[in-house]
């Protein structure tokens, strides 16, 4: 730690690293005179030594480990100011570029070679991309790069980059952008072609293209995006500056693009870019800086190639964008607009006009935040633009849209229902609403509340997996979830108490649940595995025990206990080995493990009786105003 003597932490560092809120840490300073004083920062904003609060808390008993990444990263927090962190982290990544290029040069010569070997190694780079001049940073990044390797180095601290920067930075879903990546893949393999993204920001959704494109405004960013992908191996070229004034790949054509644009600018270049040749479905209106990306976008694409871009909800319908929406509905080159979620985001989806006849239909989905039906909704349009998708999605004629005010929001657009077909779907909603919210209340567990708290001896996580009580076990690194014959049981499935939803190929490296193994995410959630042949998913820890000494249902409640998992927003993922359990003999383990499930179980039928009220209250205000139910004196 004598590198850490240096850095300083302010109070909302403080708080991540002991596991705590931010008010513990104004409580520590109010009630104890002996807690460390400022070393900088302002009143405001106090800067304490990273090392002596490490040392006031492991004196007062509370328990304190700096990881060597989050020394690494307040190291880098403390040697420049806000503004110069993304810069930084930039140049960090370059330095970490060279240890993947030449290790064996760095393991020689240490940071005598830094100035210019890892110049010469990084050459091409956006941006100020030489590594710091800082040894004891550069020794520490060397480090870390040891124990986790480059990429996951270099990720970890883009990670946290992005949260102290969350105000600034906005930076699209990781599911969406897999998501978009794989809806333009003409195939639907991920990633197939060249993938070109005009406003890359930090490189999310290149991150999942295999030969990746890009161009960013900002120099940091650009810089960061080139760093994180080159880590992967991917063969991608980034240029720094605003796409659509000074358009940095200007001749390039991709097999597609993806783009998650600023939204709602307004100094976009409207004036210098009068009868700019990209406008060939019209000069963006002023406010409608999203259709100047949209017809940039389609000027970067092949002939026959796709574009997935992310829009405001109100693209869809507002008055002065009306005739180029119509021109592109027109030409075919608009194919599907698809709600995402109330009140936008939308996903637009175009293809570039190749001579071939445009489809008399667009395709119209409202997902309602549900993911996972919009790519069936997609593929089947693209297979027959004319037939009528089943499911979330639906085709409207072009020639019904193209009147005064060519509206294409999906919410719209939706069919009215039959008679038959709603009392249907709302009476069946209703009684399983009712059924469900019968069984609450004979849910809670029999609890007996104690006239004083007990105390219990306990040992945690970490002395178990030293004992061999429990075992730790993780996916294979680059493991993919979403094709294969092997089920995978992802994070979400154990957020939501479901089976496994993803798919891997066959892999010796694959980690195969048993039953009694305990599953937990980053966030908390936690499962008793009950069938086995299912695999492992990414994100996930596994907790093998030894039943005869351990019962799995008891482990599991400890590590979903709030005094145990870790659920501060600046966490980044449960820290298992510090998990309290408490000790008790195996028969008393099965009563609390039981106690445990009947919690759990609870848990999900509120989720279930949670999600049929929701669309029970749907129905009801449709039904009401669509004149398919009316109000009446006495219960339905």
């Amino acid at each position: 730690m004598e590198e850490s003597r240096e850095i300083t932490v302010n109070a909302g560092d403080i708080a991540r690293l002991a596991d705590v809120g931010r008010a513990a840490v104004s409580n520590w300073r109010r009630r104890h005179e002996d807690f460390p004083q400022p070393v900088g920062g302002t009143a405001s904003s106090p800067l304490f030594s990273l090392s002596e609060v490490a040392a006031w808390l492991r004196h007062n008993g509370k328990s304190f480990e700096v990881s060597l990444g989050d020394l690494v990263w307040q190291r880098m927090r403390t040697s420049v100011d806000d503004l110069r962190l993304g810069e930084l982290v930039g140049r960090i990544g370059a330095f970490l570029l060279f240890l993947h290029r030449e290790p064996e040069t760095w393991r020689e010569h240490g940071v005598r070679c830094v100035p210019d070997r890892a110049a010469a190694a990084t050459a091409g780079l956006p941006g100020r991309a030489r590594p710091p001049a800082d040894p004891a940073l550069l020794r520490l990044a060397a480090r870390l790069a040891d124990e986790r390797g480059p990429r996951e180095a270099f990720e970890f601290l883009c990670a946290r980059y992005v949260e102290a920067r969350s105000r600034q930075l906005a930076v699209t879903r990781d599911d969406l952008a897999a998501l978009m990546i794989r809806l333009t893949a003409g195939d639907g393999r991920t990633g197939a072609g060249t993938v070109l993204d005009p406003a890359c920001g930090v490189g999310t959704l290149l991150l999942h293209a295999a030969a990746p494109l890009g161009q960013e405004l900002n120099e940091t960013s650009a810089l960061i995006t080139a760093v994180r992908l080159l880590l992967r191996g991917a063969p991608a070229r980034i240029a720094a500056g605003d796409s659509l004034r000074e358009d940095g790949l200007a001749g390039e054509l991709a097999d597609a693009v993806v783009c998650d644009p600023p939204f709602n600018e307004r100094a976009w270049g409207h004036e210098e870019l009068t009868g700019d040749p990209r406008w060939e479905y019209g000069m963006p209106p002023r406010g409608e800086s999203e259709l100047a990306w949209v017809q940039h976008c389609l000027s970067h694409v092949r002939p026959g190639g796709l574009v997935a871009i992310l829009m405001p909800a109100a693209a869809a319908g507002r008055r002065p964008g009306k005739r180029i929406r119509g021109n592109l509905l027109r030409a075919g080159a608009l194919r599907a607009v698809i709600s995402l979620a109330p009140g936008g985001p939308d996903l637009w989806m175009l293809r570039r006009p190749d001579g071939s006849r445009p489809p008399s239909a667009l395709l119209l989905v409202d997902a309602g935040e549900d993911l996972s039906v919009v790519e069936p909704a997609w593929r089947a349009y693209a297979r027959d633009p004319e037939a009528e998708p089943s499911g979330a999605g639906r085709t409207v004629r072009i020639i019904d849209l193209l009147d005064d005010e060519v509206d294409l929001t999906p919410a719209r657009h939706r069919p009215q229902q039959g008679p038959l077909d709603f009392v249907r779907d709302f009476g069946d909603t209703l009684d399983r609403f009712r059924a469900a919210s019968a069984v609450l209340t004979e849910a809670p567990p029999p609890l007996e509340p104690l006239p004083e708290r007990q105390e219990l001896p306990a040992t945690t996580v970490g002395e178990l997996v030293k004992t061999g009580l429990v075992t730790l076990l993780a996916a294979p690194q680059r493991m993919a979830t979403d094709s294969g014959p092997v089920p995978v049981l992802t994070a979400d499935d154990v957020a939501s108490g479901g089976p496994p939803s993803g798919g891997a190929p066959p892999d010796p490296a694959l980690v195969m649940l048993r039953p009694g193994d305990v599953v937990a995410t980053a966030l908390g959630a936690v499962r008793v595995v009950t069938e086995p042949g299912a695999a492992l998913g990414p994100q996930l820890t596994l907790y093998r025990v030894d039943p005869d000494r351990l019962d799995p249902g008891f482990l599991a409640g400890c590590l979903r206990s709030a005094d145990t998992a870790r659920a501060h927003p600046g966490s980044s993922r449960l820290d298992v080995r510090r998990t309290r359990v408490p000790m008790l003999p195996l028969a008393e383990q099965r009563r609390y493990g039981e106690a445990f499930r009947a919690l759990t179980a609870m848990e999900d039928r509120l989720r279930e009786a949670a999600a049929l009220g929701e669309t029970l209250i749907r129905l009801g205000f449709d039904g009401l105003v669509d004149g398919h139910l009316r109000p009446c004196d006495q219960g339905v």
